[in-house]
């Protein structure tokens, strides 16, 4: 974090400048002498007027988009200064300060007696002037100023190379060219940057990860601008400057990330959050990261059991091989536990390909080896004082291990995303309940003399929905079949709860007084539940079915505002079932409304097929278009000898895309005898 303080008393004049029009907030002593004129709170546009200074606005403009501008000669005159201007090399330089993002301008006087400003641009520069506009640079700069021989022998004309960045390699102590210091991962981005350059093609600006002096495996991002010094087409040597860039490097990807890691607000399910997390880490902080939920998060600390784990999700840079598939036995090592109990991250650094077999699984180990993995470092995942998820980190193929800075973020981003995981987790905790709450509603057909029945129900593929569909099939006293199939407004537990008391009410009506005609029952049913519940809708379809002699059956149906029953016969095209009138309107939605029966005759081979809305609804879709798809689907699908079951089946959505809970149940008529 760059403060213009440091430079109060500095020979070099200084300032501090910010937004898009580059406001004056602050400073130094020689810059006031210099600029008398630009007040603080002015913005460059208006101090720096007149043609002599449009270089500087074009400078600043270039800085405070994020790339360095050149130096550029200006004449400027002190006020208690001889007459006549002098030649300053002004530069400004994108830095990161309480003001945020901001453009740091320094203005250094050049050596040289008064020039007159109307003809020192025309005279031509050789390479003692470029290299005298460089010395200009005062140690005050907080950069180095290099030149560098074609065969990579390196000098410094300002500072010193092994200080900047707090140790930065320094070329001429270990004999290696500068590409070797450049950190693997930003090599090949660095070397074409440098050949372009070479070539005349653009300007070296580029941001990329040194060495440190005296430690291999550290790194530090700087700055590097750098330009060829040509003479007839062959470059004589280059001339550039080395800035420190690791605060301004931490905090815009810091930014970067946590915007990436915001999409967890939004998933539906933890895998899908831990997607969004992963997502945000790969390839910026780690070839390979692995999210791994705990199966027993309130036992992970007992130090007695297994820690079993599932992996929730995984994300590989380019070239890591994939992740071994793992069995329901899998256990975390050792490490893993170390981290659970101190609830700290904890990083291991080793030779490629050589981990520490005794501290991991054996199948994290073994893949480890083939990945050439150099460092694991795994965070806790802390959710209301449990440790719900491990991430593990790894560095692979050889790359050097995360630094601090590195390590840093990564612990920021899973921070940054508890809260999210937390309202996920509870919602899946929802969702986990209301679907043993229906469930344990959603009993086995019964075994039916002269025809088949078959039932599924298949919840939504998102954790933030969670229906009230049910579907049941009960042998009425007087032999006849009852089916009903319904669905109670909402997604919520609330739901869920609802739908347990419909469908138990209507299971018992329906026992009671199912001679009575299902509209009878659905009327009793409508009753009561307004009087007990304040849920505000129910669909419902039920029917009754007895045998009619010769494979035949006698339907008799009530429909209160569910989607109408499919009828798939063993041949000719599927339709829906309708009454002589229109479907009375659902259930809780007025009293004493009037409901009725019809009646219909199901041939032998057909099949009725009742089923809830999340069968037939698409998002933008018309609901009929999706029952006409259904009609379409059923008729492709049937066939001799195919079991209802596979029918039924063969009709659900692929497991992931139902966005709603959908719930089927089917009845055939057999089309010959049954043998005793």
């Amino acid at each position: 974090m760059f403060e213009i303080e440091s430079l109060e008393e500095a020979a070099v004049a200084a300032a501090l400048v910010t937004g898009p029009r580059h406001r004056l907030v602050q400073h130094n002593r020689s810059f006031r002498e210099l600029f008398a004129s630009w007040r603080p709170g002015q913005e460059a546009g208006v101090a720096l007027a007149g043609p002599g200074l449009r270089p500087v606005l074009r400078a600043l403009d270039l800085a405070g988009a994020d790339r360095s501008a050149p130096l550029v000669d200006v004449p400027l005159s002190t006020p208690d200064g001889p007459s006549g201007p002098r030649l300053w090399v002004v530069s400004c330089l994108p830095v990161t300060s309480r003001h945020g993002a901001s453009v740091l301008l320094l203005a250094t006087r050049v050596p040289d007696g008064p020039v007159d400003a109307a003809v020192r641009p025309h005279v031509p520069a050789d390479h003692g002037t470029d290299l005298a506009r460089y010395e200009a640079l005062l140690s005050a700069v907080p950069q180095v100023v290099w030149r560098m021989t074609p065969e990579g022998e390196v000098s410094a004309l300002v500072g010193r190379l092994g200080e900047t960045g707090g140790g930065l390699w320094h070329p001429g102590r270990s004999g290696l060219p500068w590409m070797d210091a450049v950190h693997p991962k930003d090599r090949d981005g660095f070397a074409g940057k440098w050949a372009a350059t070479a070539r005349g093609d653009a300007l070296l600006d580029a941001v990329v990860r040194i060495r440190q002096v005296g430690d291999p495996v550290r790194y530090r991002h700087i700055k590097i601008v750098a330009v060829p010094v040509l003479r007839d087409g062959e470059v004589l040597e280059w001339i550039g400057t080395v800035t420190d860039a690791e605060d301004q490097w931490r905090v815009r990807t810091r930014d970067r990330l946590l915007e990436r890691a915001s999409a967890v607000s939004s998933a539906r399910d933890l895998p899908e959050a831990f997607a969004a997390t992963a997502s945000a880490v790969v390839p910026d902080l780690a070839d390979a990261f692995v999210v791994f939920q705990l199966r027993h998060p309130d036992r992970a600390r007992s130090g007695t059991e297994a820690l079993y784990a599932t992996r929730a999700r995984t994300a590989l840079a380019t070239g890591v091989p994939p992740l071994p598939p793992i069995t329901d036995d899998f256990a975390l090592g050792a490490l893993a536990r170390q981290v659970i109990e101190s609830r700290r991250t904890r990083l291991l650094a080793f030779p490629p390909g050589e981990p520490p077999k005794e501290l991991m699984s054996g199948p994290s180990a073994d893949w480890m080896v083939r990945a050439r993995a150099t460092s694991l470092a795994i965070v806790p995942v802390v959710i209301d004082d449990r440790t719900v998820a491990l991430a593990s980190a790894s560095s692979c193929l050889g790359n050097p291990p995360p630094g601090d800075a590195e390590l840093g973020l990564l612990e920021e981003v899973l921070v940054s995303v508890q809260d999210p995981l937390r309202r996920t987790l509870e919602l899946q905790s929802i969702r986990d309940t209301a679907l043993v709450l229906q469930r344990s509603f959603l009993i086995t057909p019964p075994r039916v003399e002269g025809a088949e029945l078959a039932a599924v129900y298949q919840p939504a593929s998102t954790t933030a929905e969670i229906g009230g569909d049910w579907y049941d099939a009960i042998v009425l006293p007087d032999g006849a079949l009852a089916l009903s199939i319904g669905d109670v407004v909402g997604h919520d537990l609330r739901a869920a709860t609802e739908m347990t008391k419909a469908s138990s009410m209507l299971r018992a009506f329906a026992y009671a007084g199912g001679s009575a005609g299902p509209a009878h029952t659905l009327s009793r049913l409508d009753e009561v539940t307004q009087g007990v519940s304040d849920v505000a809708l129910v669909t419902a379809l039920h029917a009754v079915l007895r045998p009619a002699g010769g494979h035949r059956w006698d339907v008799t149906l009530s429909n209160a505002g569910h989607p109408p029953p499919l009828l798939i016969p063993a041949s000719g095209r599927p339709r829906c079932l309708y009454g002589p009138e229109a479907p009375d309107p659902p259930l809780c939605v007025a009293a004493g409304v009037e409901r009725h029966d019809w009646h219909h005759e199901l041939a032998p081979g057909e099949t009725l097929l009742f089923y809830t809305d999340g069968l037939v609804e698409r998002a933008g879709a018309d609901i009929s278009d999706g029952v006409r798809q259904l009609a379409e689907r059923a008729a492709g699908l049937r066939g001799p000898g195919r079991p209802l079951a596979g029918l039924v089946a063969a009709l659900l959505p692929p497991p992931g895309e139902a966005t709603d809970d959908i719930a089927v149940i089917a009845f055939r008529a057999d089309d010959v005898p049954r043998r005793p």
